[in-house]
């Protein structure tokens, strides 16, 4: 009994040792983080100044800008003389600004002088020559019909060579004339000259009748 007893003790004693070991490692384990906190506070305190610096300088800078302005407006605008900016043109961008001299100075161009005549020429006019206008064709053949009215219709023989077998080939071809006084008759050969449109098929006229038919 005596030994058990012993030994609960021994037990009791060891223990108690170890809790009043513990809360010495906690205090130091405290004691260390705090002396790291103060040390990194120490390191942020010039971090903290110069920004604070910094924000009042910018708070400082509008400031100025705001009473240059001011300055501005109430100084007064220069003199600006109205004939110089009158004579002055707009510059256009990337353009070199051409040199301009006063009108006096610009060199003078001779102008050719124009000599008006005091009395005007008469106006002449040409006369009309005797002869007919331009050269008109004409054709001589034997009338076929006459029975429009004021027409008639003559037809045209003409000999040409064929052009690849040399035969004198007879053509003929049929006019229709204006006949004003309606003298033509059937048969009779007359001669007809080009005239201008008198109607939708006639373009020649009777000029006179050579040979009246039989």
């Amino acid at each position: 009994m005596a030994e058990k007893r012993k030994q609960s003790e021994e037990q009791v004693d060891s223990a108690d040792a170890e809790s009043t070991d513990e809360p010495a490692t906690e205090v130091e384990e405290k004691d260390a983080a705090g002396e790291a906190a103060a040390a990194e506070a120490e390191e942020l305190e010039p971090v903290a100044e110069v920004a604070a610096e910094a924000e009042q300088s910018t708070a400082e800078e509008p400031e100025e800008e705001a009473e240059a302005p001011a300055e501005a407006d109430t100084a007064e605008p220069a003199a600006v003389d109205p004939e110089v900016s009158a004579s002055a043109p707009a510059e256009a961008p990337g353009k070199r600004k051409r040199k301009r001299l006063p009108r006096a100075q610009r060199p003078v161009r001779s102008k050719k002088t124009i000599v008006k005549p005091t009395t005007r020429k008469p106006i002449v006019r040409l006369e009309k020559p005797e002869h007919d206008r331009g050269r008109r064709q004409e054709r001589q053949g034997t009338v076929i019909s006459n029975a429009m009215d004021k027409t008639i219709v003559v037809k045209v023989d003409t000999l040409k060579a064929h052009p690849r077998y040399k035969k004198v080939v007879r053509r003929s071809t049929t006019f229709h004339a204006h006949d004003e006084a309606n003298q033509a008759n059937v048969g009779d050969v007359v001669r007809i000259v080009e005239t201008r449109p008198v109607s939708k098929t006639k373009r020649w006229r009777l000029a006179e009748i050579v040979e009246a038919a039989k």
